[in-house]
């Protein structure tokens, strides 16, 4: 029961994070989802410090960012 309630929830943050992006900009979606990569990989390279996950972070959301505004001028 309790995974299930997990997924639950986890998709239904899913669907608001979703959601949240439909007026963003493409430079803007990109830092997001930089970010977010970012942080993911920051963390599992470091083992979970802190320090790794937020350098990660900020590392994909500056690339994110320039691979949307690329996007933006095509």
């Amino acid at each position: 029961m309790k995974t299930r309630t997990q997924a639950s929830i986890g998709a239904a943050l899913l669907a608001l994070g979703l959601a949240g992006c439909a007026d963003m900009s493409p430079s803007e979606k990109g830092t997001v989802a930089g970010a977010a990569i970012g942080g993911v990989a920051g963390s599992a390279i470091s083992g979970g410090s802190t320090l790794g996950t937020v350098g990660g972070a900020v590392a994909g959301g500056v690339i994110g960012h320039e691979v949307g505004k690329d996007r933006e001028g095509r």
